[in-house]
């Protein structure tokens, strides 16, 4: 996703894959996603096109995902445990939301670029990222931090909402504001769903 505004906002190609995401598929689905021309990011559980590549699963298959597709070892969620606890600490950011945004953001990899420019762990565009003052987006403690601070700024925007918070980093500011809400976008809504399933894994783990 990149959280920001100056990113144009992913949508879903199913509008309908939501609903069948939370009821119809069991958690360990797998979920997949290409990047089209525009920047767009299509996900779906079932896959018609040769160009998804598998996104994201289960947490407990990551070791497993990572052999597979030879993701960088640095594609782990302990490696930055750190790093995370610190900024979790310092912004008062649930270190399970933390890790869940990274989750789905760039699946650990603090290489990661979008095809419009995001980059690295929490997927930092480059003009937020010098509001942010990241100085090198590429540096996970840089990237962690200024993603995080954002965070801390949304959820005390929305009063603590989890969700819109999670929505806001997503579509942008004024899509939240807009729409009063969560924004009718499918892609949207599957993210926040999907952030908070892995938020809440997360959290079984501790």
């Amino acid at each position: 996703m990149g959280y920001l505004i100056d990113k144009a906002p992913r949508c879903l190609v199913v509008i309908g894959f939501l609903a069948g995401l939370l009821a119809a598929v069991p958690a360990y689905a797998d979920i997949y996603r290409y990047d089209d021309a525009e920047g767009v990011a299509h996900f779906t559980d079932a896959p018609t096109d040769k160009r998804f590549v598998i996104f994201m699963r289960d947490i407990r298959k990551d070791k497993q995902l990572r052999t597979r597709l030879r993701i960088s070892r640095t594609a782990n969620s302990a490696e930055y445990d750190q790093i995370i606890r610190t900024c979790s600490d310092k912004y008062g950011v649930s270190a399970s939301l933390i890790k869940a945004v990274i989750h789905a953001e760039s699946g650990y990899n603090p290489n990661a670029v979008s095809n419009k420019g995001a980059s690295g762990l929490m997927q930092l565009m480059p003009g937020t990222a010098r509001g942010l003052k990241v100085v090198n987006s590429f540096d996970p403690k840089d990237n962690v931090e200024g993603g995080v601070k954002y965070l801390r700024f949304l959820l005390d925007t929305f009063h603590g909402d989890t969700s819109l918070a999670l929505a806001a980093y997503n579509a942008g500011l004024g899509k939240v504001a807009k729409y009063g809400g969560i924004p009718p976008y499918a892609e949207t809504r599957t993210y926040v769903a999907l952030v908070l399933s892995y938020m809440h894994s997360y959290q079984a783990k501790l």
